[in-house]
């Protein structure tokens, strides 16, 4: 019988039946999935006549759908393996999902509290501009707190993380997925600070997956914490 203390670690280890050649793959097929998604606003008649930001919604959510897709395919044609079960995409038990929504505005409040005695500079989001109507506020906190979070959560905790853990062990694991998930945000924040603390929240989500064996607790406090920072900034742009 496996120690109650080892088993999240064997766990995670058995997930990642992939290997880097499927990791490169994904990679490459992210970015011409990414320049597909702009082609097809840019020039699909009724997707460009879209206003911008339903036009920005609309390329996000055809971007995931090929990337995810293009990832079904690795794991249904190399391995004949399904796409949420290999992904840890698994109900979580109840405390744990409680545990996950609790921790996610905690650990934003934190870095927050974090980035201020970093003196860290205000930049404004690239959407922020346009949560001037309820519809545009509401379909942007889906994105932002819900579709954002379980599309991240699958491509780093749930595919990137568990390889590198089996490569390097459980903390290096951890926590280079993590700095890949702040570099990967280091186009839309240029500066250090706010890449330290979105490594560290990502760092967390990658902790919380691993002790959960479970991407959705993840998604949950990631969910969770994009949330009460989506909740500050409308609450600062109203009543600020």
């Amino acid at each position: 019988m496996i120690p109650p203390e080892t088993a999240p670690d064997t766990a995670v280890r058995e997930d990642a039946f992939w290997d880097y050649n499927d990791l490169f793959m994904f990679i490459g097929l992210a970015f011409a999935s990414l320049f597909a998604a702009l082609a097809l606003v840019r020039f699909v008649p009724f997707l460009h006549a879209l206003s911008l930001p339903y036009a920005l919604v609309t390329g996000q959510l055809i971007w995931y759908l090929l990337v995810f897709g293009a990832l079904a395919a690795i794991l249904r044609l190399r391995y004949g393996r399904p796409f949420w079960p290999s992904l840890a995409w698994r109900t979580p038990r109840r405390g744990d999902a409680i545990g996950s929504l609790v921790l996610g505005p905690v650990l934003a409040i934190a870095l927050g509290l974090l980035g201020t005695a970093l003196r860290t500079p205000q930049i404004p989001l690239p959407f922020q501009g346009m949560l001037k109507q309820p519809a545009l506020i509401a379909l942007f906190a889906i994105l932002v707190a819900f579709i954002g979070p379980i599309c991240e959560e699958l491509a780093f905790r749930g595919f990137i993380m568990p390889l590198l853990i089996r490569s390097w062990g459980a903390i290096a694991g951890i926590v280079v997925t993590g700095l890949l998930f702040g570099g990967l945000h280091s186009f839309e924040y240029p500066d250090w600070r706010y890449i330290l603390l979105i490594s560290t929240a990502g760092i967390v989500f990658g902790w919380r997956r691993y002790r959960t064996e479970s991407t959705v607790n993840s998604a949950i406090m990631h969910g969770a914490f994009n949330l009460t920072q989506f909740a500050a900034l409308i609450a600062s742009q109203h009543f600020g």
